[in-house]
């Protein structure tokens, strides 16, 4: 059910709106404010999903009213009513935030297709909203253990700027989870974030899966094809595994960072592309460097900033809080109770060598969850999961 705000000093105005929405949809829940002062005050006590609101109101207009409402919240839409004349403030209004502007008194259909889209777009940004805290929790970094405090922290300080990343660790230690850390804090998290994992793609499709290619450029291109720097324009591309990237690849990827240009396989011509590249790898690049493997020109435009993110048996004392997140979200996953794992078997898990790091520790303990009993006990863990 909507919750509509109607501020209007006119009461006869008032009443033809109110009559309007409810004739359009009963289940609309209208509350009215005779002037500007009463409707903040009820935007400040309330929450809505629309407001009228007309712009010559004694006290407080609408215009300043709408200013002050985008100062904490700029997302509730706003439907200004205006009379004859005051159409330059109207789009004054438009400038500032206000969702439409409609002429007193209201055209019927006029007002009731700008209610409906302002709401549809509400229920769009809020369903957004929601996916977005999705998403991130699904990439939360997960403990509180001196390291990772550090990784917040430098995360906090470089999603605010452009500078490249290049995020360094073991396998399985989360290092993708870093970089979306990174994009979703950063002023690019509207924007795609492009993964694109260099170990899997054969190293004689690499350059046409990150440049692009025209029909007919090799044999299998039978259309003309974007590739993932495109497709991250404005936003964040995450070359994962970047140390298994042939040295051609590599050549154009140097480009693309100098010159903010790139040329899809087959072409001559230049398109311009405007992307922030965070890469990873879990080898030690300045020996790749050293053996010819990899380009320290390349490497040097990529590490401006590092972040290197530490294996689980230096972090330890994240284990129970990493246990507790991954047997709440295995067994939503698994339709399942919750299950708990009791003090002797958390203190086996942290005896253990994760050479697999978090994503061993992870799938040890789905499979827990799935076998053992409720508490989880040590036993549970040497006859499912042991180690030795």
């Amino acid at each position: 059910m909507s919750k509509i705000l109607i501020i209007e000093d006119e009461e006869p105005i008032r009443r033809v709106l109110v009559r309007i929405l409810s004739d359009e949809d009963s289940g609309f829940e209208i509350q009215e404010a005779s002037d500007g002062k009463k409707g903040i005050d009820l935007i400040k006590k309330e929450s809505f999903d629309l407001v009228l609101c007309d712009i010559k109101m004694p006290k407080i207009d609408g215009i300043e009213l709408l200013q002050r409402t985008r100062k904490t919240n700029t997302s509730l839409p706003f439907i200004m009513l205006t009379g004859h004349g005051n159409i330059e403030t109207a789009v004054e209004s438009m400038k500032l935030g206000a969702y439409d502007f409609i002429s007193k008194p209201p055209d019927l259909n006029r007002l009731i297709n700008s209610v409906r889209n302002a709401l549809e777009k509400k229920e769009l940004v809020t369903e957004n909203k929601l996916l977005r805290q999705k998403v991130a929790k699904k990439y939360e970094i997960i403990g509180k253990s001196k390291p990772i405090m550090e990784i917040h922290s430098m995360v906090d300080k470089v999603a605010q700027t452009e500078a490249r990343v290049l995020i360094t660790g073991e396998s399985g230690t989360g290092k993708e989870l870093v970089a979306h850390n990174i994009h979703e804090r950063s002023s690019r998290n509207k924007s795609p974030f492009i993964e694109v994992n260099c170990a899997a793609i054969p190293s004689e499709l690499i350059e046409s899966e990150l440049f692009g290619h025209l029909k007919g450029s090799f044999t299998s291109a039978v259309k003309d094809r974007q590739g993932k720097f495109e497709a991250a324009n404005n936003g964040t591309l995450f070359l994962d595994e970047i140390g298994d990237m042939s040295l051609a690849a590599q050549a154009k990827v140097l480009r693309a960072l100098e010159e903010n240009k790139i040329q899809r396989v087959g072409s001559q011509k230049d398109i311009s592309v405007d992307v922030r590249v965070i890469a990873a790898t879990n080898k030690d690049l300045k020996k790749e460097i050293d053996d010819g493997n990899f380009r320290e020109d390349l490497y040097h435009r990529l590490a401006v900033i590092l972040i290197e993110v530490p294996e689980l048996s230096k972090r330890k004392s994240d284990i129970p809080i990493l246990v507790s997140y991954f047997s709440e979200l295995i067994s939503k996953e698994q339709g399942i109770e919750t299950k708990v794992f009791n003090k002797d078997s958390l203190k086996l898990l942290e005896e253990y060598n994760w050479s697999g790091n978090i994503r061993e520790l992870r799938n040890v303990i789905e499979r827990l969850i799935i076998l053992g009993g409720n508490p989880i006990t040590k036993e549970d863990i040497n006859f499912f999961a042991s180690k030795k």
